[in-house]
């Protein structure tokens, strides 16, 4: 995989919150640390980095760009911007955060932009998120096989996205999931519950480790240290083939996110 299978994620976190979150996550072992432009927290998060002191070549940063940053001549300009907010001279992966169909750039110019800040050397990856099928080939088309290191897109034991999933998975493409909890609805579901006390899990290992054994990278955010340290447990719990197909029953087109004017027409 190109992207690490395991991260924190920063949406909805700012301040003190997100700073501790980081900071904790990056105490307990964690590597990876997700963050975005609209999130309005790369400077906190920057901050938590660099009192961690770790090393930059052992840490994985995402970020992602903002809508209003996609034309030509922003989109390289507001990712140098991110990079200082976060005090690094390069990010890891960079991310169009949506394809926002009627923003008035069109994907080419977008995906080349995006391109062109991986030839500068300010990122050394590049994807996307929350693109359907129509809109990855798309992005191939613009930038070349091989290039979209993942497509990050919200999926759970609710919402399983088989269709995109396997297709993301022929191109090589890895996938990235968040919001694997379902803004914590899957917290709550009596299988998942079932299946936590066979294995002395708790349901977030659960639906975390359902998601892993699946190959696809998890970013799972919280404030709590405890919740952190249970949270990075889950790439130890093996789930066996009838976990699976219980959680696989599961789907019922659950989706939590989709805002009008970003979203695409979702597979």
């Amino acid at each position: 995989m190109s992207v690490p299978s395991f991260g924190v994620g920063t949406f909805r976190l700012t301040g003190q919150a997100v700073i501790d979150s980081v900071r904790n996550a990056l105490d307990l072992g964690y590597r990876a640390v997700d963050t975005a432009q609209i999130y309005g927290n790369e400077a906190d998060v920057g901050q938590a980095i660099a009192k961690a002191g770790v090393k930059r070549d052992e840490l994985f940063v995402t970020t992602k760009i903002w809508t209003a940053n996609y034309a030509a001549g922003k989109l390289v300009p507001s990712l140098r911007e991110s990079l200082d907010k976060l005090r690094t001279d390069y990010v890891d992966l960079t991310l169009i955060h949506w394809p926002a169909p009627g923003n008035g750039v069109a994907l080419p110019e977008y995906m080349a932009a995006l391109a062109e800040a991986k030839a500068l050397g300010l990122t050394r990856q590049i994807g996307v998120s929350n693109f359907n099928i129509a809109l990855t080939k798309q992005a191939l088309d613009a930038v070349g096989k091989g290039e979209i290191a993942t497509n990050q897109i919200e999926l759970s034991p609710y919402l399983q996205n088989h269709k995109l999933a396997a297709f993301l998975k022929e191109q090589g493409i890895a996938v990235t999931s968040y919001m694997t909890l379902a803004y914590g609805k899957v917290l709550k579901d009596p299988v998942l519950a079932q299946i936590a006390n066979k294995h002395r899990a708790t349901v977030a290992q659960v639906a975390l480790a359902w998601a892993l054994q699946l190959g696809y990278a998890v970013i799972p955010s919280s404030t709590r240290r405890e919740n952190l340290a249970s949270n990075l447990l889950a790439r130890d719990l093996k789930l066996d083939a009838d976990d699976m197909a219980q959680i696989a029953a599961l789907e019922r087109n659950g989706r939590e996110v989709s805002p009008e004017g970003l979203a695409p027409a979702w597979d």
